[in-house]
């Protein structure tokens, strides 16, 4: 875990000074096409079950309720014009490698649930999911991303903790790269 922890503090730090041109440009479109912050805050449940707070670029209105993706697909489209581009591409995911250097996520591994995603949270933990730090990008984004039921992503949450290994984190990174550049799974 030492070198994945090593890998995830110089990857982190790489991307994030390599990508600041992009981060200031979305964050300008943000902050042009509607009104609120740019970074969008919100609690999930990490490592053993602990609460912290994860950063995104805000891609929906301010007011919007703190719903799971799913959940959302019901109600009028809160997204913001930015919004749909930025989450199409995944860059409204970038600020969460401030994340990854404070040490809350890595960049593999379960991507963390919200607060108030109870039923996850406790199929997580009667797995042994919650045990490991969340990622950015994880077994089941690779095999599924947003189009997965709850129990089909923690039963690839547990394989990717059964069989976790640093040659796999790598695998798993570089197959979120094709996911993204594909849209596949994307909502």
């Amino acid at each position: 875990m030492f070198l994945k922890r090593l890998t995830d503090i110089f990857l982190a730090t790489t991307a994030l000074v390599g990508a600041s041109p992009l981060l200031l440009g979305a964050a300008l479109w943000i902050k042009l096409d509607s009104k609120g912050p740019v970074i969008f805050r919100q609690k999930r449940i990490g490592t053993n079950g602990e609460l912290f707070e994860i950063y995104k670029f805000r891609t929906m209105r301010e007011g919007t309720p703190d719903l799971a993706t799913d959940q959302m697909q019901n109600l009028p489209s809160p997204i913001t014009r930015s919004g749909n581009f930025l989450r199409k591409t995944s860059i409204d995911e970038l600020p969460q490698l401030v994340n990854v250097l404070k040490g809350e996520m890595s960049l593999v591994g379960p991507r963390p649930a919200l607060y108030n995603q109870t039923e996850l949270t406790a199929l997580r933990s009667d797995a042994g999911v919650l045990a490991f730090p969340p990622g950015i990008t994880g077994w089941a984004q690779v095999n599924g991303r947003d189009e997965l039921p709850d129990p089909v992503k923690v039963e690839f949450d547990k394989w990717y903790c059964d069989h976790w290994s640093y040659f796999l984190d790598w695998r798993i990174m570089f197959e979120t790269v094709f996911a993204v550049v594909s849209r596949r799974g994307a909502k």
